[in-house]
């Protein structure tokens, strides 16, 4: 007999190209339902219920984590003008406090303040206007991702009655002090899909700047690194274009740089009598070009760096003198750089050097670079085993600068390693992992160890995101338990290049979890964990990873954690009301079309949950996310356990009801989750050794 909560059934068949579904548990997308509420609540009391044991680890692991942030910290400054900005956090309080300083410091934003009577407060966006006399703050007190945009008078420290409600959070500041451009989104399906202009003072309502009219595009706004110019961008997963008008307009006039083109992504950058424009077009790793802007047509842009088949250019710096590429090559990323009078005095490829860093398996990326007309720049590095330090480099002395490393309290560099290994995958793609584990609690042997202890994998593989391996203090607490933490950089992502991306996409989906499976595979029969003993974890396309190869392979893995996870993959994308549906046709594939539809079937997680014996499984989710409907991993739990033939592993479902898809907000108070993730490995690790 089971103990878990029990749910009613409702026969419920969704029918497409004469292919019927049965999904009894349909009716749980009726939101704010006392069926609904009833069912997670139930699911909330067993999983506590069911965890009881961990309840003092849970603590301790909380306790550990925030015992190695350091609760009175700042950031590096940065210079804008004739201050320098920064954000700083107090001692026991959950929220940064931003500041300025010219002669003496200025709190310009305390956002402990703002979220005191709130469970849920997450602030997007802070922007200080042109003159640098205003601030505006957008804030979401629900989780829903519909951010109110404020208005703060620098001089008279006045926050402002008048506000604008239901943004995307996305605003910028034109250069008269007193407009400001914003994003609005679909009420139903949350697409950003509209730019408003709103003068503060003038009690009018806002004005529709651009309205996006393809549902497979968003649209942003933003401002160039030089003040000057204003850019709206439209984005869809494989196309955009760009608008550009004068900042110190009042009213400004958008004028499209280059019409969208199918499958052409394109970056502008303004570079003050010219543009850098960062392209695809017949490059699928990106080269970048420089245009007159009296010229800008596609015939009269002039390349400067070709497109490399090893090479993927993610990122342009454009400064006055500089240009700074951030590029990712054989799976890591690097920085390199040269110089604009180069580019004035000769039509020749300009010379690039790069800067070189000390780890195996690291991340890099360009930092808080705030003033165009710099002779240095910022970056900010880490590594599974280095914390985040923040460095300046200088164009003149070709030397990078210490700013600011980021304190763990209690942590000792040299008590860790990490490794960068490589796996070899179904069709022979090699697939990188990076790792880390404590030197004293794991022997070596050889090119690996002997294969006794736990091993944590983590993946996403989704949207040509990278899964870089950043520092993570509180994976220190599995590390200092034994376990060997991994990360599986699965196609799906960009570590390898673009074509890493589109080997892992559309009908090519299946490799990124076939990647998953091939580098835990491999990590065993090396000796980087044992058989038994290892656990998985993702979230939202992670999560869709999670539910894959608990499918394929729930041999392999002991426990899983599958966060926000996107499982119900083929009914939401037939539903083109929900959000993030249309817009994600070319990413995931079009259900509407059969092959599509027979595709996506054949590995969404929900439709092919089937009778076996699968592993434990945490699933988390948050009852006000925008991204992953609440009701994904809820019907996903329900059929698992209608299904599993091994009632007595935990199959869990822990609902969020203050949060959305990015969990609780606070650096503490966000701490517990993870605690909760992790105390229920170390749980199940504790019950597999008996």
């Amino acid at each position: 007999m089971t103990d878990w909560p029990k749910h009613k059934q409702k026969p419920n068949v969704l029918t497409k190209f004469g292919d019927r579904r049965e999904d009894p548990y349909y009716w749980l997308r009726a939101r704010d339902s006392k069926p609904v509420l009833d069912f997670l609540r139930a699911e909330n009391a067993y999983t506590d219920r069911k965890l009881r044991a961990t309840q003092s680890l849970q603590k301790k692991l909380y306790l550990e984590f925030k015992g190695r942030i350091k609760e009175n910290d700042s950031s590096a400054p940065y210079r804008l003008g004739e201050y320098f900005y920064y954000t700083r956090y107090e001692k026991g309080r959950e929220y940064p406090i931003y500041c300025r300083r010219k002669a003496r410091e200025e709190i310009i934003l305390d956002v402990n303040r703002l979220a005191k009577n709130h469970k849920y407060f997450d602030v997007a966006t802070v922007s200080v206007s042109f003159d640098q006399n205003w601030l505006l703050f957008a804030a979401d007190t629900v989780g829903r991702r519909f951010y109110t945009i404020h208005f703060k008078n620098l001089l008279t420290g006045e926050v402002l009655r008048e506000n604008i409600p239901s943004t995307t959070g996305n605003a910028v500041w034109l250069n008269d002090s007193k407009t400001v451009l914003f994003g609005k989104q679909n009420p139903k399906t949350l697409r950003f899909d509209r730019i408003h202009q709103y003068k503060i003072g003038t009690q009018k309502k806002s004005e529709l700047v651009y309205f996006e009219r393809d549902e497979k595009f968003f649209v942003y706004v933003s401002k160039a690194l030089t003040k000057r110019e204003v850019f709206i961008h439209s984005e869809s997963s494989t196309t955009s274009e760009w608008r550009s008008a004068n900042a110190f307009d009042a009213h400004p006039r958008f004028k499209t740089f280059l019409k969208r083109k199918a499958n052409h992504e394109y970056t502008l950058f303004d570079g003050g009598a010219e543009y850098f424009v960062l392209s695809n077009d017949q490059a699928k790793n990106f080269r970048l070009f420089r245009v007159d802007k009296n010229k800008c047509e596609r015939r009269h842009w002039h390349e400067i760096i070709p497109h490399r088949g090893d090479v993927l250019i993610e990122d342009v710096l454009v400064l006055k003198d500089w240009i700074v590429l951030e590029e990712r090559k054989n799976g890591l990323p690097r920085l390199s750089y040269f110089s604009r009078k180069v580019l004035a005095k000769s039509r020749q490829k300009p010379r690039r050097r790069s800067i070189q860093f000390p780890d195996p398996t690291y991340t890099v990326e360009l930092g808080a670079n705030a003033e165009y007309a710099a002779d240095e720049f910022r970056y900010d590095y880490e590594s599974l085993n280095r914390p985040e330090t923040v460095y300046s480099f200088n164009f003149k002395t070709m030397r990078s600068a210490v700013l600011k490393v980021t304190e763990v309290p209690t942590f000792n560099q040299r008590k860790y390693v990490s490794r960068r290994l490589w796996a070899t995958s179904h069709d022979g793609a090699k697939v990188p992992i990076s790792l880390v584990y404590r030197k004293d609690r794991v022997k070596s042997s050889g090119k690996g160890t002997k294969g006794k202890n736990p091993l944590f994998v983590y993946g996403y593989g989704s949207y040509g995101l990278n899964c870089d391996p950043y520092f993570r203090r509180t994976a220190l607490s599995l590390l200092d338990r034994g376990f060997i933490f991994a990360i599986a950089h699965i196609r799906g992502g960009s570590e390898m290049g673009r074509h890493w991306y589109e080997s892992g996409k559309l009908q090519k989906k299946k490799n990124t979890f076939l990647d998953f499976i091939a580098a835990t595979q491999f990590l065993l029969r090396n000796g980087w964990g044992k058989p038994g003993h290892v656990y998985a974890m993702g979230g939202s396309a992670g999560g869709l990873l999670m539910g894959a190869i608990a499918n394929m392979r729930p041999d392999l893995y002991n426990g899983i954690v599958a966060a926000v996870p996107f499982v119900d993959a083929l009914t939401t994308m037939l539903d083109d009301t929900l959000p993030l549906t249309t817009n994600e046709y070319e990413e995931w594939g079009n259900p509407n079309r059969r092959g599509d539809y027979k595709y996506i079937k054949s590995y969404s997680p929900y439709d092919n949950v089937r009778r076996q014996a699968y592993p434990h499984i945490l699933i988390t989710t948050g009852y006000h996310d925008s991204q992953v409907q609440y009701w994904e991993p809820a019907k996903w739990l329900a059929k698992l356990r209608d299904h599993t033939t091994r009632p007595e592993r935990l199959l869990l479902l822990k609902t969020e009801m203050s949060a959305g898809h990015s969990g609780v907000t606070g650096r503490f108070e966000s701490l517990k989750d993870i605690a909760l993730d992790y105390a229920f490995v170390l749980y199940l690790e504790k019950l597999s050794r008996r």
